[in-house]
């Protein structure tokens, strides 16, 4: 594997040192640089071919996520921070994962596992034998036409008996199709089961609340069953 050249933006010296050392773990990661705030990593970029940016939110001048919004073509995206209240506004710029401090070393190595797997499919996207599982969109055969339907605009998906009602920001289609046969048409990098009937949409999460969630002012479960990694997904587990 090439060496993959990492970037760590932290106010905090001893946060940065921690996640030097766990870089040092993995012999593929390649630290470039290790700084204290966002204006100065923003040169950087410039300069350097950056695949990993760990980044800080709550940083003087300039905030993480605030930071992030500013780069057009962003690395893949840790986010490391104290503060569970920013994940969904994470997920929602596209961020590879989401560490709660104080992580452990096996969340780390799993956080760069996404990292590098985006990584590795991003040539796809450009490849003119484009994978049609690598596109930003699926084609859905409903009510005797076919849909074109953009994995940004798919909010929710239902089990429903031998169909599977899919829930878009514009329309709400119900293909004659199996729920597991759906899911397998979906990137787990943007959707996520969170009960045996529901696949939702991490970015448009509104908010969470005990066993429920909301999308767009629609209640949906959470399975006990599913919880717990649904949580660790988004950076919230214990």
């Amino acid at each position: 594997m090439n060496k993959i050249n990492c970037l760590i933006v932290d106010d905090e010296p001893i946060a940065r040192d921690i996640i030097k050392a766990y870089c040092a773990h993995l012999p593929y990661l390649n630290v470039l640089a290790s700084i204290g705030n966002a204006l100065e990593a923003k040169t950087l970029l410039f300069q350097q071919k950056i695949d990993i940016l760990f980044l800080d939110i709550n940083m003087p001048v300039i905030d993480g996520v605030t930071f992030l919004k500013t780069l057009k073509n962003p690395p893949q995206v840790i986010f490391t921070t104290a503060y569970k209240e920013y994940a969904l506004d994470a997920f929602e710029l596209s961020a590879c994962d989401y560490l709660l401090k104080p992580f452990s070393l096996e969340r780390f190595i799993t956080a760069v596992d996404k990292a590098v797997e985006r990584l590795q499919i991003v040539p796809a996207l450009t490849s003119e034998n484009t994978d049609p599982r690598t596109e930003d969109y699926i084609f859905i055969k409903a009510d005797g036409k076919i849909f074109k339907i953009f994995f940004n605009d798919l909010l929710y998906a239902e089990a429903n008996g031998n169909y599977t009602k899919i829930v878009t920001s514009q329309n709400t289609l119900l293909p004659s199709m199996t729920f597991s046969g759906f899911e397998e048409l979906l990137p787990k990098s943007i959707f996520i089961r969170v009960h045996r009937s529901f696949i939702v949409n991490k970015s448009k999460i509104e908010h969470i609340e005990g066993n429920r969630l909301v999308i767009n002012k629609t209640e949906l479960p959470i399975g006990s069953n599913y919880r717990e990694s649904f949580l660790n997904e988004l950076g919230l587990g214990s």
